[in-house]
């Protein structure tokens, strides 16, 4: 099953619909909000917006595409032909969608607009980034130096945007600016969430004195594989092993249940956790 969705993961057409989905969610957010009040939404789409805000010459869109092609280079050279492709497809859908999509989602309040567009374009850019491709703009050096460095693609685009609004400051209202701080913030979180929200895995640590047969339960009737680590106790200094499993939110219950029903003593630790990669988990996106 396992191989099954990863082969499904790398097909062209999911990796399309995942582009094309995103990109336009993406350009309602634009569009249906920001435009509207002026926001400032980061990355090279907020570089052209605010030079459109400035001297509205040129329509943000096309200003989007332009700034796009050194950075598509990069992508070109440093990353692969297929995330390069991918990128491509959704600058250009990005692009079209802006160019063509013509809405007003009637949000009033700045404070409620800037919410709003960073919940909804955060997640239009996550779920583009959980194909194999990329917004474009400021994503193919995100993707670069997370690649390269784990460096979290949200937080490369909070610090980027620091600098960005900080140079607003001399263009736009104060007000303005926060309120666009407050978009990205929110942006960026949703973008991290949306990366994770389906990897989301729970890490079990189970400490007992019958940890065999706790393990032996948990592989045999509930399917959930168990490794054994080497503790040793500070009071009594003698050996001892230590269960770590890992499942998800679903089997979690029947997990605890299961421990608790062999050894009601056990000291049961749960840790959250947002990249298990392996053969039974999630694999190792390869762009």
């Amino acid at each position: 099953m396992s191989s099954y969705l990863l082969r499904f993961t790398y097909t062209i057409w999911w990796n399309l619909l995942l582009i094309a989905l995103g990109s336009v969610i993406f350009a309602i957010a634009l569009k249906g909000i920001m435009v509207h009040h002026k926001f400032i939404p980061g990355g090279a789409f907020g570089v052209s917006l605010l030079t459109y805000y400035s001297t509205p010459v040129i329509s943000a869109g096309v200003l989007y595409f332009l700034i796009n092609i050194p950075l598509f280079v990069l992508g070109w050279l440093y990353v692969s032909r297929r995330f390069f492709g991918y990128s491509l497809f959704a600058m250009v859908v990005a692009t079209l969608a802006y160019e063509g999509i013509s809405i007003d989602l009637g949000i009033q309040d700045q404070l409620y607009a800037a919410i709003a567009a960073g919940a909804m374009g955060g997640f239009g850019c996550g779920i583009v980034l959980r194909s194999l491709g990329s917004n474009g703009g400021l994503d193919v050096i995100a993707i670069m130096l997370n690649q390269k460095f784990n460096f979290g693609i949200g937080k490369f685009y909070f610090v980027f945007n620091f600098f960005l609004f900080s140079i607003s400051l001399l263009i736009l209202d104060i007000d303005l600016v926060i309120a666009s701080l407050i978009l990205v913030f929110i942006m960026s979180y949703i973008v991290e969430y949306t990366l994770s929200m389906f990897n989301n895995r729970k890490l079990v640590l189970v400490i007992s004195d019958k940890n065999e047969e706790i393990a032996e339960d948990l592989m045999h009737r509930l399917k959930i594989g168990t490794t054994f680590l080497r503790g040793r106790g500070g009071y009594t200094g003698q050996d001892k092993n230590i269960i770590m499993a890992i499942t998800n939110n679903i089997m979690l219950k029947r997990l605890e249940q299961a421990v608790f029903s062999v050894d009601p003593q056990a000291i049961f630790i749960v840790e959250n956790t947002f990249s298990v990669l392996g053969t039974s988990f999630s694999q190792r996106k390869i762009y």
